[in-house]
């Protein structure tokens, strides 16, 4: 079936009736929220929804309910099978099953406990040529037979349409979800859609074409660029959704804009992505919490870089970059040149602070690397060797005690004691320099990551200051080499690095700030926008924001350089300062405050986070002449009370910020209105 390469909605013209607020039930309306990743992770969109899903149901109970595709395993593992509710819910479920569709119900065992109502694609898959008759019919949008991910989202559209003919507020996610509402407007059923777009896909393929996307959004032939990727019919589906819905919302400003572009249609309203900060809250403990993970951390590095070990793990700072692997998009390019700018700057200032930089992006292994097992089986080996002369020392030496005498230390241990020892120093000798990965990767030539790492030349030498590690694989408890669970890898890092190109929001700085771990961002990524928005301050508060709309890559890589290093010259106790007021930044990220704010400051210029009342820690405001600062705190710092500037900042949080306001029993200092 040939394609149309102009997309018209001329068909949808007279079809689509107009959205009656009167018309609407009120009592007993029901909501149903569609996507492709309900207890099916595939990126972001799922954090999105399960997140969300407790303050939803709190509003809305049992009228609320999830829908999307049946996996067999995930239904097994997450959902809990149960009985409909509610007749009608049940009635086109049964119309649908005894149509030969199979349909699943249940509770999704995640907090709030959202009812489920899952479609088996399969069992409907012999109706498929008939749908896209219907397709073409109503908006002639043709499927190319080799698309399966684009056939298979028709499928559930069309199981999802059928289901609403049977049965009135309804929330669709991506292009995925959108044949189903297409097909129910055409329909005519009665219902209100909301459609949210969390990126554009054609936006997201330019990007990762290296192309001056944000400075060129009015310049591109969309279908052209769409038609030559062969992802038309999917631009197709994205775009038809976007103006068939009767709200169209998305995530950030910034994509907004991009939307208002590529789809034509600007959103309605920008609704920004939160999370459950109640499951990340640790209150006063995320400080000891911190320090925990991050002391796990260290034995990874003990066992990894034995042999090489010549640097002080006390005074090592550990960054990180993780996400999904698009190496443009995510920011790992400019990220590895600014690590080899940082690799420099502390090398000729002889600064002692050692660099850890953990790249967590899932890539094609087929084993661990050889190397790094080894790493960690020496390290339980010299831990256990360690442990047994300890035990054996201190039995000599309580015996000793007990007797009366000092016993001699140099007769305490045996010969056998110190060949023992010298056996554990010579096993950790090492003739090659510590790995990069800690997998074997299937294209490592060609890997973009590994191809940078060789051309900037961090190879984890014994002269450099910033070492890196490549773990391609998502962090789970049970892995031999790293055992730690995402969350707890992240509260044991000092900074989080993502200077993204294309975020259209960001949730790995999110959960760094709710977990009080501070974060590099950057101005093109929805996080960042919505963080320039709202705080006065982001540096205080330990969001770096950097410029990436508006600078050379060039300027871009030298200014994220600029914020690594002046990280790597803050004290010890600038950085638990910082820590505590990334950490309060949480509820501006809750969902049960999103949308009250929303109400609250309707303009959003009225809201915004003031700057803190202390000296900021940021080592931009602060840099010494030396390059590390001492630990120990000078007598003549500015005293903090963390408790006293927390309830300041909820205080402030309650209010719209003022711009000329001076705090009472503050001094205004110059220059201050105008920050």
């Amino acid at each position: 079936m040939p394609l149309s390469r102009s997309l018209s909605m001329t068909s949808l013209t007279g079809v689509l009736p107009p959205w009656e607020e009167d018309e609407l039930p009120v009592e007993d309306l029901l909501l149903f929220e569609v996507s492709w990743e309900v207890t099916n992770k595939v990126g972001g969109i799922y954090t999105v929804i399960q997140t969300k899903a407790k303050i939803t149901v709190d509003e809305w109970g049992d009228n609320y309910y999830m829908m999307g595709p049946y996996f067999e395993h995930n239904f097994k593992t997450q959902v809990e099978s149960c009985e409909p509710p509610n007749p009608a819910i049940r009635k086109a479920m049964d119309a649908l099953i005894h149509n030969g569709c199979q349909v699943h119900f249940g509770r999704w065992l995640i907090e709030g406990s959202p009812y489920v109502i899952l479609f088996d694609i399969g069992s409907a898959a012999w109706n498929l040529d008939r749908w896209k008759g219907d397709l073409w019919d109503t908006c002639n949008i043709g499927l190319p037979y080799h698309d399966r991910e684009a056939n298979d989202s028709l499928i559930l559209g069309s199981l999802i349409a059928w289901f609403f003919k049977e049965v009135h507020y309804n929330h669709f996610h991506e292009w995925q979800a959108g044949p189903g509402l297409i097909l129910s407007r055409s329909r005519k059923i009665p219902m209100a859609t909301v459609f949210t777009t969390h990126a554009t896909l054609l936006g997201r393929y330019l990007c990762a074409g290296n192309t001056d996307f944000y400075n060129n959004l009015d310049k591109f032939n969309i279908d052209k660029e769409a038609g030559e990727r062969q992802i038309y019919h999917r631009y197709c589906l994205e775009r038809a959704a976007v103006h068939c819905a009767h709200v169209f919302t998305t995530v950030s400003q910034i994509t907004a804009v991009e939307a208002n572009h590529m789809l034509h249609r600007k959103p309605d309203v920008v609704t920004p992505n939160g999370l459950n900060v109640k499951k990340f809250s640790a209150m006063h403990e995320f400080q000891n919490l911190h320090s925990t993970n991050k002391s796990q951390i260290q034995e990874f590095i003990r066992g990894h870089f034995y042999g090489h070990l010549d640097f002080n793990l006390d005074k090592t700072l550990i960054f990180f970059i993780a996400g999904r692997y698009e190496f443009s998009n995510k920011g790992a390019d400019i990220f590895l040149e600014s690590l080899s700018r940082l690799n420099y700057l502390l090398r000729v200032h002889r600064n002692d602070v050692t660099v850890v930089v953990f790249f967590i992006m899932p890539a094609k292994t087929n084993n661990f690397n050889v190397e790094s097992l080894k790493g960690q089986a020496v390290r339980k080996q010299l831990w256990d060797t360690a442990h047994a002369v300890k035990e054996k020392f201190g039995r000599k030496l309580y015996d000793a005690l007990l007797k009366g005498q000092i016993p001699d230390l140099n007769n305490i241990l045996d010969r056998d004691d110190f060949t023992i020892m010298k056996r554990a120093i010579y096993a950790t000798q090492r003739h090659s320099l510590p790995p990069v990965t800690t997998h074997n990767m299937l294209d490592d030539s060609t890997d973009p990551i590994l191809s940078n790492i060789r051309r900037v030349g961090l190879f984890n030498s014994r002269n450099d200051r910033v070492k890196v590690v490549f773990h391609p694989e998502f962090l789970s408890s049970t892995s031999p080499l790293l055992p730690m669970d995402y969350e707890d890898f992240v509260r044991g890092c000092n900074l989080g690095v993502f200077p993204s190109y294309y975020e259209p929001w960001g949730y790995t700085p999110g959960e760094c700030t709710v977990m009080g771990i501070p974060s590099v961002t950057t101005n093109l990524s929805g996080f960042g926008c919505f963080m320039e928005e709202h705080v006065s301050d982001p540096a205080a508060y330990g969001i770096y924001i950097v410029d990436r709309r508006f600078r050379s890559a060039e300027e871009s890589c030298n200014q994220l350089t600029q914020f690594m290093f002046s990280f790597c010259q803050q004290s010890r106790r600038q950085r638990i300062i910082q820590r505590n007021r990334t950490e309060r930044l949480s509820d501006l990220l809750d969902w049960r405050y999103l949308g009250r704010w929303a109400h609250l400051f309707p303009q959003t210029e009225g809201f915004r986070y003031p700057r803190p009342y202390s000296v900021p820690p940021s080592p931009s405001a602060s840099i010494h002449s030396t390059p590390h600062h001492s630990d120990v705190e000078d007598e003549d710092d500015e005293p903090y009370d963390e408790d006293e500037e927390a309830e300041r900042d909820r205080m402030n949080i309650k209010s719209p910020f003022v711009l000329n306001a001076v705090p009472e029993g503050k001094k205004q200092q110059p220059g201050e209105s105008r920050n």
